[in-house]
């Protein structure tokens, strides 16, 4: 995809649709396709799942070895209890809803145990399957209790220091058991001032052509952006812009002057917490002020690609499908 846009990007500037000679950047976040995490629809996920690859390993292995105790029905009573003291009117009552999750998560801690024995009776040989095809399926199914069984006891340690520790910005939080590198971000929006997903960078010249985008493993600081921005800007066009515009979240004075240094005449680039005078007064000057008006097109193209192109949320799954989606998203447009 990353090969693709670039060609796009080459067949622009070859048809002179664009000349490098300006830049925007903005950020935004691609939602992965999960439900609103909670501590407990989170257990309940890993308990269905778990229970799920349990029962086809006995019907593979034809009961051999130990006896599946199916606690489903159990875990979902815990869950539903749960939901019900938390809407409670005049504010959850916090002593029955840690007994509540006492028990959820010591039902959840008995699958856990369950998942493990048969795992290990799967790779000790004692639940095994006559045929090939049905052993391949046996250590697949091992494999899958083996990626999820640690993804359930980090939620379970995350609910124990949430609900009992009274900590509720734990390291590392999981807010999901099959999209376990969605993160959580907040950029202080009114509509929705947290979403679950990934930061995806975009970046445009003139006309509307996008000429980069990249999707980030880790949130980085917008303001960490612009130069790479720059740099990016100047391989693909083979010119340095003279005007780099982006909104106060990518203002910093080391990143004003290294954009100088560069060669980059105007950076539009507005500072909201500045006292100086001669800032302000700079900020009201005419290029400024067009600069920045331009600038407000990266939110009308992201908006576009959200609403007509898919990038309100990812439908792939892992790392390399939110690639390959926001990379189908943005050639499209």
């Amino acid at each position: 995809m990353e090969k693709i846009h670039a060609r796009i990007v080459a067949i622009a500037q070859e048809n002179q649709v664009v000349k490098g000679r300006k830049m925007r950047v903005d950020t935004t976040v691609v939602e992965t396709d999960i439900h609103y995490p909670t501590d407990s629809s989170l257990l309940g996920d890993g308990v269905r799942v778990l229970v799920r690859a349990m029962k086809r390993i006995g019907e593979i292995a034809c009961g051999q070895g130990a006896k599946l105790r199916d606690r489903s029905r159990s875990v979902k009573l815990r869950i539903l209890e749960i939901g019900r003291i938390a809407r409670t009117r005049g504010g959850p009552n916090r002593e029955r809803l840690q007994q509540g999750y006492e028990k959820l998560l010591s039902s959840v801690s008995r699958v856990v145990g369950q998942a493990k024995r048969f795992s290990c009776e799967i790779a000790d040989g004692m639940k095994r399957a006559g045929e090939v095809m049905r052993q391949a399926a046996l250590e697949s199914l091992r494999q899958e209790v083996e990626t999820i069984v640690p993804r359930v006891q980090q939620v379970m340690r995350q609910t124990k220091q949430r609900v009992f520790g009274g900590d509720t910005h734990v390291a590392e939080k999981l807010v999901s058991i099959f999209e376990p590198t969605t993160e959580i971000i907040r950029k202080g929006k009114a509509s929705k001032p947290t979403e679950f997903g990934k930061m995806v960078k975009i970046q445009e010249a003139e006309n509307q052509i996008i000429t980069d985008y990249a999707v980030y493993a880790k949130r980085p600081s917008d303001s960490d952006l612009l130069i790479d921005a720059i740099e990016t800007h100047q391989q693909r066009l083979g010119c340095t812009p003279h005007v780099a515009a982006a909104d106060a979240a990518f203002y910093s004075s080391k990143n004003e002057a290294a954009a100088h240094e560069r060669g980059v005449t105007r950076v539009c680039i507005p500072n909201r917490s500045t006292k100086s005078a001669d800032r302000k007064r700079e900020q009201k000057k005419r290029w400024f002020k067009q600069g920045q008006k331009w600038r407000t097109g990266c939110e009308g193209r992201i908006s576009v690609l959200k609403r007509r192109h898919g990038l309100r949320r990812c439908h792939y799954k892992g790392e390399a499908g939110m690639q390959r989606w926001v990379g189908l998203g943005t050639v499209v447009s």
